[in-house]
């Protein structure tokens, strides 16, 4: 888009509008030259292929799955070796260029190892990872690579960078620079920074499309990974509300959390991760349940890993004495919010104690387990002294752990309930809607709301909730919401009718497990819905998609990820292992370069130690979804326009620099 000129494109009136901000932007371009320069900069950046963006949802505490899926970019590198080198290079060899890009230190570690001649090894290796970090940093700026070089070796790999080797005036050049790296013995370290460097430019903007805690071994890897990658966003999902509302010191949300890491024995997150003592809770459950051999709640044994017959012993009382306080705790919260409908999740006084049964929607049904030393029959939601007592202390955990409170700030400032971007909707669960499409209403903060609104605020109350919760005076009512987006009816987190947890564990009969999905699971497959609540999020239907997670996509069973006639892509692929089973792959990464959209289905991934010592990686099957009728630039990004807006506002100044009215500073 060419600009008017500029001489003639403002008024005197417009720019003496606007002389104030222009003062302040001269500070920084004090002069027409340097704000000319930045004009025909950013003008050339608009003209950039935009860049390659990741979306990955749902990943569960997976972090070897997640941790090799970022390293070779879901394939991306490969495909950057392949196309380098093409038949130039033997399989194995291109396997062991991908798995040092990968794993730089780990595989080094072993390469030196087995080398005869290291310094030749070094020399040739490194030349190709040159090549290839080329190609990787060429949709970029100058600028942009120069922000992303490691600093020790900043100047060294830009030179390498923009001198190729066949130049016959600068072969010797280039030479010298890598023989140079090998023989004052910096080789190691410059390699593992360029593979890093590669890693980094071959993903520009990460989307996480929510749920990274419970189900897998270790959230928080998850977690530290994402804190120190270089663009990402999150978008909430139900899992990691859970673990913000526990940060935010809220009761029920705690018992939650504890209960489903005692389910998926992912205790460790908690107490090695996040150094939080699970000994209270230990200490009541083996003493209050110590006759109880407490069947019903053994862990799943994740595949592969070992527990010793007492430690299984321990954490099914543990799970069965937190599950109890948690329905005690949830019913304090439905009690104070008769808004909410969900009296029918309080189940404990609906237990005929003499008979063993349990009544629901007006039907009897005989209970597995009877057992219930904390509950008094005539007052089954009473907390007992040592239950509060329990709760308190790790209540005071939760709030004060250093690395929690780390990483749930890192999920408000880079997360939120929904995300707009590129025009595109990322959102993890749905927009609650009715059988007929049209999006349900909730009194909040006495508006009736829905849609965007009523997201909007949920992401209000889930903020408030953390970020009050050293005052003096808690914030019930952003707690109480909070934990509504756990499992309330209409949250779009949840985005069922109800949470039956009490009736899985307790009742056999498996009509009463049944959690009936809001009716958008039902309508997304219809092009139209997609496209309402498109137009609801202020997007273009024709050309924007909804990208959702949260429910695991059946592929095993035929089920596409594709719905709405492409307006709707689900990205819920099964990373966490626990899901495999459902879905017949390790998970999605559906990714958006400038020529259009991939979706990446993941194979089976055995481990880290295999990947790095039999060179093994992922196998990936790829589909092209939508292809770009012209290849997308940066100017046709979100980006692009602020980019635009700095252009304006530069031309602006140009023409009060030109008509007297800022002076130039020299």
């Amino acid at each position: 888009m060419r600009h008017q000129p500029i001489d003639t494109k403002f008024t005197h009136e417009e720019v003496e509008k606007e002389i104030r901000y222009l003062q302040l932007l001269s500070k920084q371009f004090p002069t027409v030259q340097t704000a000319s320069t930045e004009i025909i900069n950013l003008e050339a950046v608009l003209q950039l292929p935009k860049g390659t963006e990741h979306f990955l949802s749902d990943i569960h505490g997976e972090h070897e799955i997640f941790s090799h899926v970022l390293r070779n970019g879901s394939g991306v590198i490969r495909q950057k070796i392949e196309d380098v080198f093409k038949n130039t290079l033997r399989k194995f060899i291109k396997d062991e260029l991908a798995t040092l890009i990968y794993y730089p230190e780990e595989k080094l570690a072993l390469i030196e190892k087995s080398e005869s001649d290291i310094e030749e090894w070094y020399s040739v290796t490194l030349q190709r990872l040159v090549e290839v970090t080329r190609v990787a940093a060429s949709k970029y700026t100058r600028s942009k690579v120069r922000k992303s070089l490691p600093t020790d070796f900043a100047y060294i790999i830009e030179e390498l960078l923009h001198e190729k080797p066949s130049s016959p005036n600068k072969a010797k050049y280039f030479d010298e620079i890598i023989q140079t790296i090998i023989r004052i013995d910096r080789a190691k370290e410059f390699i593992i920074a360029i593979c890093k460097l590669i890693q980094r430019l071959s993903i520009d903007r990460l989307h996480i499309v929510g749920d990274i805690f419970d189900r897998g071994p270790a959230a928080e890897k998850v977690m530290e990974m994402l804190t120190n990658y270089h663009s990402v966003d999150i978008q909430w999902g139900n899992h990691d509300i859970i673990w913000m509302g526990s940060a935010a010191g809220i009761r029920a949300m705690i018992a939650n959390l504890i209960r489903i890491s005692a389910r998926y024995m992912t205790l460790d997150t908690i107490e090695n991760g996040y150094g939080i003592s699970l000994l209270p809770l230990a200490t009541f459950a083996m003493e209050r349940y110590k006759n109880d051999p407490c069947n019903l709640f053994t862990p799943r044994i994740p595949e592969g890993a070992e527990a010793s017959t007492k430690e299984i012993e321990m954490i099914k009382k543990m799970h069965k004495a937190i599950a109890i306080m948690q329905f005690k705790y949830e019913w304090e919260i439905i009690k104070r919010n008769p808004q909410f409908e969900m009296d029918n999740r309080n189940l404990l006084d609906k237990i005929d104690f003499a008979n063993g049964t349990l009544e629901i929607d007006g039907k009897n049904y005989p209970m597995l387990d009877n057992n219930f030393p904390t509950v008094d029959p005539k007052n089954p939601f009473k907390l007992t002294e040592e239950e509060i007592e329990v709760m308190e202390k790790l209540r005071i955990s939760f709030m004060h752990s250093e690395l929690l409170k780390k990483h749930v700030k890192f999920l408000y400032s880079k997360g939120s309930m929904y995300l707009k971007y590129n025009d595109n909707l990322l959102l993890h669960g749905c927009v609650p809607m009715d059988n007929d499409g049209n999006f349900i209403k909730m009194i909040l903060c006495e508006k009736e709301l829905s849609g965007k609104a009523l997201l909007d605020q949920f992401d209000l109350f889930a903020r408030k909730a953390y970020f009050t919760r050293n005052d003096k005076q808690i914030d019930t009512i952003a707690h109480d919401h909070t934990w509504y987006l756990w499992c309330g009816k209409y949250s779009p987190l949840f985005g069922k009718k109800k949470m039956t947890t009490f009736e899985r564990y307790f009742i056999a009969e498996k009509g009463t497990h049944i959690e009936e999905k809001n009716a958008f699971y039902k309508l997304n497959d219809n092009e139209d819905v997609i496209k309402k609540i498109l137009a609801e999020f202020e997007l273009n239907p024709e050309i924007a998609h909804l990208i959702n997670g949260h429910v695991p996509v059946k592929v095993k069973a035929g089920e596409s990820p594709v719905k709405a006639n492409g307006k709707l892509l689900v990205i819920d692929g099964g990373m966490s292992k626990a899901y495999q089973k459902v879905t017949g792959i390790s998970g999605y990464t559906l990714i958006y370069n400038s020529y259009g959209l991939v979706l990446v289905a993941h194979q089976a991934f055995e481990n880290t130690t295999k990947a790095i010592e039999e060179e093994s990686d992922i196998l990936s099957n790829i589909t092209y979804l939508a292809s770009n009728p012209t290849r997308k630039t940066v100017a046709d990004t979100d980006n692009g326009k602020i980019l635009r807006q700095q252009i304006t506002d530069l031309e602006m100044l140009l023409a009060a620099y030109r008509k007297g009215l800022i002076k130039e500073i020299r």
